[in-house]
C-alpha cells in the first residue's frame, strides 16, 4: 500500500519548517527569521503510530511584494490541496488572523482533502489560550495549539493527522498491477512515451484522474499482464523561473514515485543526466522503489559503436549511489525499443518482489564471513549471527551481530554485494536492518 502523502501549507514564517524539522526527526530545512528562506520543497518519510507516511515541507515563496505572496500563496495551496492526502494548514497565534490566511483557507475549505488547522507558537496555553479561538473564524474544524519550538502539542496534531488516513486493509493491497511512476525533467519526453505505449495496439483498460492536478492514471494491458503507468507530465511552464519549476514538480513526483512500484527517470539523451535527474533519481531511491532509467530521444543522439556505453558510463558515474538501476536507450518517436520498457519494468518488479529462503541466506552470509573477516574496534570484533528476509518492496533483511556499532556500512554493502552476486536483484535497492541478539 502507497503511502499518505502529508502537505505542511501555511504563509512565510509561521513555523512549516521548524514543524517540519521535528516531525522528520533532523535539521532538514533551512530555519531563519526571515519569511520564505526554505528555498526547495522538502519531504521525508515520518511514523507516528505505526502508520508510515510522506510529509513534504511547502516552502520557497520569496515575495518581493504582496500580489506576489498572495499568487504564490494561492500556487502552493492548489498544488499541496492536489497532492496531498492530507494537509496541515499552519497560522501564528502571535500574528493572528490575517487575511492571507483567510484566503488560503477558503482553498482548503472548498477542495475535498481534509484538513487540519494547526496553530503555532502557543509557547504559554495561559497566555495565547484565549487567541486560538479565533481561529474557529476560519471555518476548517477545530484549531489544535502546538509550539513547534518547545514540541508541545504534537502527538494531538499528529493523531488528528492519522485519523484522516485510509485503513490498512484497503483494496489496494489486493491490487496485483504493476505501478510505474513516470518521472523526469520537464519535456524529455513523459508524455511521449505514454502516448507510444498507448499507441502499440494494446488495450487501455481505463482513463482516470490521479492524485495530482497533472497526473493521469492510464492502464495499459500488454502480453495478459496490466500496468498502470502513472504520468507526471504536463508541468505547466510559469512566469517565475525555473526555481519555481523545480519546487512544483518534486512535490507531484515524491507523490507518485510513493505510490509506485517502479520508477521509469526519463532522461534526454541530447542533455544528458543532469542535478536534477540525481535529485528524482534520490527520492525513489529513498522510497525503495525500483529504478529504471530511460535514456529518451536515442534516435537524436550519432553514434559509433561505443556511444552507449560511453552515456552508460557517465550515468553510472553521476548516479552512483543507485548502481543496481536498470539502463535502456529508447525513442518515442520511433517507438525504439519501447516495447522491451514493459519486459524491463515486470522483470525490476519481480526482483523487488523475490523472497529468499533463511537457509540460503544464512549459507551466503557464513561464506561471505568466510571470505572476508568482519572488522573489529579495539580488540572487539564484529560477530554475525543470523540473517532473514523480513519484507519485500524493496527486499529488507535483518542481521543479527554480537555488536551492531561494529557493524561498518562498508561491511554491510559487502554483504550486499554477496546477495547481489548469487540472485542479482537488478533494478531494486535492497534495505538491511542491523539488530543486536536480544533485540525486538
Amino acid at each position: 500500500m502507497s503511502k499518505p502523502v502529508v502537505a505542511i501549507v501555511g504563509r512565510p514564517n509561521v513555523g512549516k519548517s521548524s514543524l517540519f524539522n521535528i516531525l522528520a526527526g533532523s535539521r532538514i530545512s533551512i530555519v531563519k527569521d526571515t519569511p520564505g528562506i526554505t528555498r526547495d520543497r522538502i519531504y521525508a518519510g515520518c511514523s507516528w503510530l505505526d502508520r508510515d507516511f510522506t510529509i513534504i515541507d511547502t516552502g520557497g515563496i520569496e515575495p518581493d511584494s504582496s500580489d506576489i505572496i498572495l499568487s504564490q500563496m494561492r500556487e502552493q495551496a492548489q498544488i499541496a490541496i492536489d497532492t496531498a492526502d492530507v494537509i496541515i494548514f499552519i497560522v501564528d497565534v502571535k500574528q493572528g488572523l490575517v487575511d492571507s490566511d483567510s484566503k488560503v483557507a477558503d482553498m482548503l475549505r472548498r477542495s475535498s482533502k481534509p484538513v487540519v488547522l494547526c496553530v503555532n507558537k502557543v509557547d504559554d496555553i495561559r497566555k495565547y489560550g484565549n487567541d486560538v479561538y479565533e481561529f474557529y473564524n476560519l471555518g476548517i474544524g477545530d484549531p489544535i495549539s502546538i509550539s513547534a519550538a518547545n514540541r508541545q502539542g504534537l502527538g494531538e496534531l499528529l493523531d488528528a493527522v492519522v485519523e484522516h488516513f485510509p485503513p490498512v486493509s484497503s483494496e489496494e493491497e489486493e491490487d496485483e498491477r504493476i505501478k510505474v511512476a513516470i518521472v523526469g525533467k520537464p519535456n524529455v519526453g513523459k508524455s511521449s512515451m505514454i502516448n507510444r505505449l498507448i499507441g502499440d495496439e494494446r488495450v487501455i483498460v481505463s482513463d482516470k484522474a490521479g492524485t495530482t492536478r497533472d497526473a493521469v492514471d492510464t492502464v495499459i494491458r500488454n502480453n495478459g499482464r496490466e500496468y498502470v503507468f502513472i504520468d507526471t507530465a504536463g508541468l505547466r511552464r510559469r512566469k517565475n523561473v525555473k526555481e519555481d519549476l523545480e519546487r512544483y514538480m518534486v512535490v507531484r513526483t515524491v507523490a507518485a514515485i510513493e505510490r509506485s512500484d517502479v520508477t521509469v527517470l526519463v532522461v534526454d539523451a541530447v542533455e544528458g543526466v543532469s542535478e536534477q535527474d540525481a535529485k528524482i533519481a534520490g527520492i525513489a531511491h529513498d522510497a525503495g522503489k525500483g529504478i529504471i532509467i530511460a535514456v529518451n530521444k536515442w534516435d537524436a543522439v550519432e553514434k559509433d559503436s561505443k556511444t552507449s556505453l560511453r552515456f552508460e558510463k557517465k550515468i553510472r558515474s553521476i548516479l552512483s549511489f543507485i548502481p543496481y538501476a536498470q539502463i535502456i536507450f529508447i525513442s518515442a518517436l520511433t517507438g525504439q525499443r519501447m516495447n522491451k520498457l514493459f519486459e524491463l519494468t515486470e522483470a525490476v518488479y519481480n526482483n523487488a518482489s523475490m523472497r529468499i529462503a533463511t537457509g540460503v541466506l544464512n549459507e551466503i552470509m557464513s561464506e561471505a564471513v568466510a571470505m572476508q573477516q568482519p572488522p573489529s574496534d579495539r580488540g572487539r570484533r564484529l560477530k554475525l549471527f543470523y540473517m532473514t528476509q523480513v519484507s519485500v518492496k524493496p527486499p529488507t533483511f535483518v542481521i543479527f551481530v554480537n555488536d551492531k556499532d561494529l557493524m561498518h556500512f562498508s561491511y554491510t554493502r559487502y554483504i550486499e554485494n554477496r546477495i547481489r552476486d548469487t540472485f542479482g536483484f537488478s533494478g531494486t535497492p535492497l534495505k538491511f536492518i542491523i539488530r543486536e541478539r536480544g533485540d525486538k
